[in-house]
């Protein structure tokens, strides 16, 4: 390699790598008349893939893979898919500021952080995302009634999606 790497090579590969991990990208590959920059990094596990598949198991007396049942919604979850159809003017949404996992409790032993019917403040935690392994709490940003949760606890979220709806005071 005869190419002399000077620090704008150093500026472009750092956010090439950043815009890697901002994107969730395994590979990048850029080419000029001078130089190629081919950044590549091991693919993530496909744990993603796992938890949104059913597990399947052999019933020994059958002999054939069962699909195991999926937990039935849960009572905040069906209170929530049946309001879809109301009116959502005048509500207040608070939106995912990253990509990622959205959780409704800090473990999967505790309590939501808040329920439908819950009044809230801007400081008040109501969700953690998580991106990368790390767990973002995210705040409502408005003060109100918690009138919908728009996310299954554990569904990936994306950037600006909504999360709730909450009915301003």
């Amino acid at each position: 390699m005869s190419e002399k790497i000077n620090r704008d090579d150093v500026k472009v590969v750092r956010e090439l790598v950043k815009m890697m991990k901002t994107n969730e990208l395994v590979e990048i590959k850029l080419k000029d008349e001078e130089k190629t920059i081919h950044l590549r990094r091991p693919e993530p596990q496909s744990e993603k893939i796992v938890q949104q598949m059913p597990a399947q198991f052999v019933n020994p007396a059958q002999g054939t893979p069962q699909t195991t049942p999926q937990p039935a919604p849960s009572q905040q979850e069906q209170v929530s898919a049946g309001q879809t159809e109301q009116d959502d003017s005048g509500m207040d949404a608070v939106s995912s500021p990253i990509v990622g996992t959205f959780y409704t409790a800090p473990t999967p032993e505790a309590e939501p952080f808040v329920k439908i019917g819950d009044r809230v403040t801007p400081e008040t935690v109501v969700c953690i995302v998580e991106a990368m392994k790390v767990m973002n709490e995210i705040k409502a940003e408005t003060s109100g009634v918690i009138e919908k949760v728009l996310v299954s606890n554990g569904e990936s979220v994306e950037y600006g999606q909504e999360l709730f709806k909450v009915k301003p005071d």
